[in-house]
């Protein structure tokens, strides 16, 4: 059991890994891009993230993730996302 959740977590970090290179900057880029500062910053951060949680969600999904993979891969795909 230990073996299996080991290697679906090995999978999901290589096969993500390509997905996540191809991506948009992360929303920490944009909002330096855009200049963003103060409350307009946070408000951007803020709808990035939870747009990077819901993508992130998705693509665990669409690769039938679940349990502590689909965790390992959200989270990993959240930060790479955001850029925290």
């Amino acid at each position: 059991m230990t073996k299996t959740i080991f290697a679906a977590l090995i999978a999901a970090a290589v096969i993500g890994a390509p997905s996540l290179a191809l991506a948009d900057a992360s929303c920490a880029a944009q909002a330096t891009d855009k200049k963003l500062a103060g409350a307009a910053k946070t408000s951007f951060l803020t709808k990035c993230k939870k747009d990077a949680q819901a993508s992130c969600d998705q693509q665990a999904a669409d690769k039938k993730l679940a349990g502590a993979a689909k965790t390992s891969f959200t989270k990993k795909c959240v930060t790479d996302a955001t850029g925290e």
